[in-house]
């Protein structure tokens, strides 16, 4: 993807695995930033071999996780209400980026036929052991055959964004709804945390979004922008590993306060910690 400008916005440091730095370069006119240098597809699954990586296990090995996994709960059982909110007859659901299943999982208990895509083989199997179904690829998948498609925090760890973008358009069905969860850099907690916000994430981000370049990247593929719903507890999420990265401690009053203040200020500017947004297939 070629941008109309390269400004550099940040250096950030890969706070997870590497230690390594990296820039992040602003598009103008998409309002999207861009890491750079991207790693190659043979490097990147290096930066994801991680225990930390919390989605790709379901470990409730401290405080933080045990607490992670019990919003991670609530937050399931809100996602299946937004899908069958704008899909009242349900039908079937892809999830790319599946994880460990929890979330389909729940689909699948709340009547929907399920289908999910996962790269990383070792939540792959735990998400088998709770009866999801998976696809080898989306290449795999027929055209126009998903009355839903999710992607929840998943659309910043793809590397070719146009393509995956043309994929979700050939898959739905002309009536279906994609569900796209994404950080948003522009909100209140990103900009107090700077270099250390943990949902840079790179080199793992590949990209980092706001409300314009989301409408604007899928407008080119005749798919519009219905609504965009706040996620809030991502910024107590965000903000705790913001401050771990910042200090080298998990300071959870200060994370927990940061966490607020980002979602107060959200309240006025609409700019939350991360972002759900609604599409469907313009209509003609």
């Amino acid at each position: 993807m070629q941008f109309s400008t390269e400004n550099v916005f940040i250096q950030v440091k890969d706070h997870s695995v590497s230690g390594e730095q990296f820039e992040l370069l602003l598009d103008e006119e998409l309002q999207l930033l861009k890491t750079h240098p991207q790693p190659t597809l043979e490097k990147l699954p290096s930066y994801y071999e991680s225990d930390d990586y919390i989605s790709h296990t379901d470990g409730k090995r401290s405080l933080f996780e045990k607490v992670y996994h019990i919003i991670k709960r609530k937050a399931i059982r809100d996602k299946v209400t937004l899908i069958t909110k704008q899909q009242p007859k349900k039908g079937s659901l892809l999830d790319i980026g599946a994880g460990t299943g929890d979330f389909l999982s729940e689909a699948k208990n709340q009547g929907w036929s399920i289908t999910g895509i996962e790269p990383n083989e070792k939540a792959k199997q735990s998400a088998i052991a709770k009866g999801v179904n998976f696809a080898a690829n989306l290449e795999a998948l027929e055209n126009h055959s998903f009355d839903v498609i999710t992607m929840w925090h998943v659309l910043e760890h793809v590397p070719d964004l146009e393509k995956q973008i043309q994929e979700l358009k050939r898959l739905l069905k002309p009536s279906g709804t994609i569900i796209i969860a994404v950080p948003n850099f522009i909100s209140f907690d990103a900009q107090h945390y700077g270099k250390f916000w943990a949902a840079y994430d790179v080199p793992r981000h590949l990209w980092h979004f706001s409300k314009t370049a989301i409408e604007k990247l899928f407008n080119k593929e005749d798919i519009e922008l219905k609504k965009v719903l706040p996620m809030v507890f991502d910024s107590f999420y965000v903000s705790l590993l913001s401050e771990k990265y910042k200090t080298g401690k998990m300071n959870f009053f200060a994370g927990f306060w940061i966490g607020l203040r980002s979602n107060i200020k959200a309240k006025q500017n609409l700019e939350f910690s991360s972002h759900i947004y609604v599409l469907e297939n313009a209509k003609k």
